[in-house]
């Protein structure tokens, strides 16, 4: 599989809505988005996964990722899993491994 392939696996437009992907390692030694591998976008957090703490944890960390209010970003699933669908609603900043559609990378 070719790594544009991939890259569009980790992330997809719907209008000004963008899906990701994520593979997050919680417990990290520091914060950190690690862009698309592997069909995911990876991202490191230092918040341990209990109680929900990583998942409010990577919503706040996204939002200065993608320089958005914590409001326009949400949990579409795996609030229990590593894996986990996230949707934000018009990122005003994208990280370059991310691009809109009709764009080049």
């Amino acid at each position: 599989m070719s790594e544009r392939h991939r890259a569009f696996d980790a992330f997809e437009w719907q209008g000004e809505i963008l899906i990701l992907n994520i593979r997050v390692q919680p417990r990290a030694s520091r914060d950190r988005y690690e862009g698309v591998q592997g069909g995911h976008v990876r991202v490191r957090i230092s918040a341990p996964p209990t109680d929900g703490i990583a998942n409010a944890y990577l919503m706040d960390f996204l939002s200065g990722v993608f320089d958005v209010p914590k409001s326009r970003i949400s949990l579409i699933s795996g609030s229990t899993n590593r894996n986990k669908r996230v949707r934000i609603d018009r990122p005003r900043k994208l990280p370059n491994d991310i691009v809109r559609p009709g764009n080049n990378p």
